[in-house]
Order: C-alpha cells, then structure tokens, then sequence
C-alpha cells in the first residue's frame, strides 16, 4: 500500500524525533528510527514499557508464564511491548488484553502487513484496545528476514525493560536482550529446568548479568526507583503527568498533579477494582492502570489481591 494512502486512514501515523509524540525513550537509542509508522493509539508510546520475548517454539509452561507475568503487569501499568510473533510474544500480547491493558506489537514489516498471517485477529485486538502496531518500515513492505533482528533493537528501545521468558541459545529474543544491555536497559530472565533447550538462553542471560525472576512483583520492585526516576525527569521537562511530592515524611504524599489528585479522591478506604476507579475518575483504563503503578510505588495506593486497590497509610493522613 502506498505511504500516503495509508497516511489517510485517521488511526495511522508517521513521526520523526522532531514529533513530540515520538517515543523519549527510542530518541536515546544508536541509530533511533528517521521515521516511526504507528497503526492505533498514539498515548500508548508514551505509557512506561516493558518488553516480554521469548521463543516461537515455547512449551505450555512457557507460554503460560509469558501470558500470566504480562496479564499482571498490565494490571499494574505497564504497557506490554512485543514482536507479535508466535509463541511467547503472541502469549504476552494477549496476557495484557486480558487484563484490559495495553500492548504494544513492534513489526517487521510494514504497519499495514500482519506476520504471520495468523494473528491478525490478534494485531486489530491490540489496536482495539487501546495498543498500537509500530513499525520502522514504510507500508507495503514484506516479509524480509533480516528486517526482524533489526526491529529488535526497536522493541528493547522502546521499554525501560525487558524480560526473556525461553529462548534457545540461539533465539531472536536474545539478539533483544543484548540490544537492551546495549541500550542500558535492564535485562529480566525466568530460569527453567536444565533439561529444556528453550531455559538454555534465559540461563545464559543470567549468568551473564540478567536479573532472575521468579514473580512479576520482582520485576514491579526492581523498576520502581528507575521509574521514579523517569518520572522526576518529566517534571523536570514540565510533564503534565509528572507526580510531585510535597514535603512530608508519612505514607501520606501530596500528589500535586490534578488527575492524580482527582484518582486519588475516588479511591477509598475499602478495596476497589479499576473498572470502579475508571468510572468514578472519569479517565481511561490506560491511564487509571498507568497511575495506579506510579502511585503505588510512592506508597500511596497498595495493591490487592483480585485486581482492587485501597489507599495506602493511615485514614486521616494528607495525601490529596
């Protein structure tokens, strides 16, 4: 399909690092895409990412955690970013669609070709929801296999992290996560038996300075501070979004932001789900689910089991 035919259509977009809408965390990378062609939800860039690959051939068990750990981060904020491949991508791409999160398919082709062929029910569920399909590469163009190692420098460049779920030894996710080590990122690894060719790579990742998870909490806590510290930036930069501390030494914080105050006000005491907080708020499930992360780990919301949230702290405290 021809560039700007496909321009035409009000859910496409191209951006260049000249755009505001263009990803911070991909201007940073060597060699950041002169062009970036977006099929969908243009906020979803701006959501803090993280990367879940893993092997096209994975097992039940693999493709079950893949699913499980990106259903639970979703829940927790993060934007799930893949390549849409089968497999774990596919598993972690629609773990975030279950737990109503957004999700992120990072091509290599171009925007307006599916591959494989397959998931293209999948792909029009990511954008339904919220997601959005990006690709370095003009529309209309094919299936080439070099252009796929090179998307992975996109996928991990997109994200503050990434986590391999299987992968052999000799697999694409691990080209991901030497782009990530290479980028700064951080570097998540799930083992597995020794007896299992797809644990090979996840092993070796680990004894080469990936971090080892065992739950999705480890990976919740690891971020924490890294994200504090993306968000301290934006207020620098003077992001609307940006959570600003007022002084105090409690669990209770001033969140200065309007939409964060207002979030705050509709959440109780007594547990509450995020179906609840996006009706009583006002604002999207993507961003309800992005501020509860943030918020949470400033202490000011705990998470519970079953998907519900209550305040953090004492009743009485000052934190609107």
């Amino acid at each position: 399909m021809p560039t700007e035919t496909w321009l035409s259509r009000p859910e496409n977009h191209r951006l260049t690092p000249a755009d505001a809408a263009y990803p911070a965390l991909l201007r940073e990378i060597p060699s950041p895409p002169p062009q970036l062609f977006v099929r969908g939800n243009l906020d979803a860039l701006s959501l803090p990412q993280l990367a879940i690959v893993g092997s096209r051939n994975a097992t039940p068990g693999g493709t079950e955690t893949a699913h499980s750990f990106a259903s639970h981060l979703a829940a927790r904020g993060f934007c799930i970013t893949s390549g849409l491949a089968e497999g774990i991508d596919a598993a972690a791409h629609r773990g975030a669609l279950a737990a109503r999160g957004t999700t992120i398919a990072v091509c290599g082709t171009g925007p307006d070709i599916v591959y494989p062929r397959q998931h293209a029910t999948l792909a029009e569920e990511i954008v339904a929801g919220g997601g959005a399909i990006v690709s370095e590469f003009a529309p209309g163009t094919q299936v080439f296999r070099a252009n796929f190692p090179r998307r992975n420098r996109l996928i991990s460049g997109l994200a503050v992290g990434t986590l391999v779920v299987e992968a052999s030894l000799r697999s694409g996710a691990l080209i991901t996560a030497r782009h990530a080590m290479e980028q700064g990122r951080e570097v998540f690894a799930i083992p597995g038996s020794i007896h299992n060719p797809v644990a090979r790579g996840c092993h070796h990742l680990i004894r080469n300075g990936a971090k080892l998870v065992e739950t999705a909490a480890d990976i919740v806590d690891e971020l924490g501070g890294l994200l504090a510290s993306l968000r301290r930036d934006d207020a620098a930069a003077g992001s609307e979004l940006a959570l600003e501390a007022a002084p105090g030494n409690g669990a209770g914080t001033v969140e200065s932001d309007a939409d964060y105050a207002r979030l705050l006000a509709c959440l109780a005491w007594d547990p509450v789900d995020v179906d609840t907080l996006v009706a009583r708020s006002g604002l999207t499930i993507g961003e309800v689910s992005s501020m509860l992360l943030l918020l949470e780990m400033r202490g000011s919301v705990r998470a519970l089991t079953g998907g519900r949230y209550q305040r953090a702290g004492k009743p009485g405290s000052v934190d609107t």
